[in-house]
């Protein structure tokens, strides 16, 4: 019974079906609470507010400290249902209690709980406060997505980190030398000259502390040109791992529906792994015409989602869900005989013509299967009278 209970719980906050009722409200709740709380806490510094205001803000805090400290403990408690391959339950509860979220989740609550027993500062407690902002990661995908770009690219980060840290000391101590005689306040120390190398290297440029000495603004002027440039390094590693990471994240989808189309049910991962590279997703809109009668046949397509109708005689023939079309005129060398529109919306994976006679060269007995499939369809077609398939 607990542990149907404990199921459940877990269904609720996360594991259920994404468009559940129940779920949809449980998460439109803490969704909302989540982003009322910090704007609260932003609202309530505001200098000369209203007696009700002040009491409107303190309820909608209190409100959403009781709904995440809720939210933590039924997490905790239904953490075994989130990790089954833990060994016992409590290990599961120490996975969550050390992951990220969790960790989260216990200090978007925690500074309101102590701040009510011992007198801790309001300003810090308001600025944990929006930590709950960071809750937001397990509802927007983005975040997580940061979260894992820069675990994937620490070490690169962390190399153009320690280089842009070299350069700012290194550019600090120097104009330390050249100004220190002409200006014993402002660049009293190389520690006093690092706020200079700072805003100059960031290109933030504030002006409090400048170069007066000929040499030290020829110096500065290759600093700011060098700031730029080392900014731009980290700039460009988390790009790049950005890329990277959308590619995999892509390629792991199509992997997964072309493992799921008949023809291709039989290979190997590793074999479903090159196809899936060769493949190319589409959206096509309802009423869209895909090929058309005539035109040149430069591609195959795969439909995943989504319905097509075959213009071809007596009546046209509607495709469903793992099935493919326009390998005729590919494997005939031929203009396309028939056209095919999208009924509804559809999502597609495109195999263009060069990767199909690579595919059909590549893997005879998936070639086999293909053929055999076009050759179905000429004769069910030509049977009937009509010009063979797409």
């Amino acid at each position: 019974m607990q542990r149907n209970w404990r199921a459940a719980v877990s269904d609720l906050l996360s594991g259920g079906a994404p468009g559940a009722p129940a779920r949809l409200a449980t998460s439109a709740l803490l969704v909302a609470a989540i982003v009322g709380a910090p704007a609260a806490v932003a609202l309530a510094t505001l200098p000369d507010r209203a007696a009700a205001t002040r009491a409107l803000l303190a309820a909608v805090q209190g409100f959403a400290v009781v709904l995440f400290t809720l939210e933590y403990a039924l997490r905790l408690w239904s953490a075994p249902e989130q990790r089954p391959d833990a060994a016992t339950p409590g290990e599961a509860r120490r996975y969550y209690l050390a992951s990220p979220l969790g960790i989260v989740d216990l200090l978007a609550v925690l500074p309101f709980w102590l701040g009510s027993v011992l007198p801790l500062g309001g300003d810090w407690v308001a600025v944990f406060g929006l930590l709950a902002l960071l809750k937001l990661a397990r509802y927007a995908p983005g975040l997580g997505l940061v979260a894992v770009v820069f675990r994937n690219e620490r070490r690169a980060l962390l190399a153009a980190l320690l280089v842009l840290l070299v350069a700012l000391v290194l550019a600090s101590g120097v104009m330390f030398a050249l100004e220190h005689a002409a200006q014993p306040q402002a660049f009293a120390s190389i520690p006093h000259s690092l706020w200079w190398g700072i805003v100059t290297m960031a290109s933030v440029g504030y002006g409090d502390v400048t170069p007066v000495t000929p040499v030290g603004r020829s110096v500065a002027g290759v600093v700011m040109l060098l700031g730029i440039a080392m900014f731009a390094v980290p700039a460009g590693i988390l790009a790049t791992g950005f890329a990277a990471e959308l590619r995999r994240r892509d390629f792991i989808v199509t992997w997964q529906a072309v493992a799921r189309v008949p023809l291709f049910a039989q290979l190997d991962a590793s074999r479903i792994a090159g196809i899936a590279r060769l493949l190319k997703p589409q959206v096509v809109p309802a009423n869209s015409v895909i090929v058309r009668q005539g035109e040149r046949a430069d591609a195959m397509f795969f439909l995943m989602s989504g319905s097509v109708e075959v213009e071809v005689a007596p009546r046209p023939v509607r495709l469903r869900p793992g099935q493919f079309f326009g390998e005729i005129a590919l494997l005939k060398d031929i203009e396309r005989t028939a056209t095919v529109i999208a009924v509804e919306e559809c999502r597609l994976l495109v195999l263009d013509v060069l990767d199909f006679r690579r595919l059909m060269a590549d893997y005879p007995d998936l070639r086999a299967s293909v053929v055999r499939v076009a050759e179905s369809r000429l004769g069910q077609t030509a049977g009937a009278g009509a010009p063979p398939g797409p």
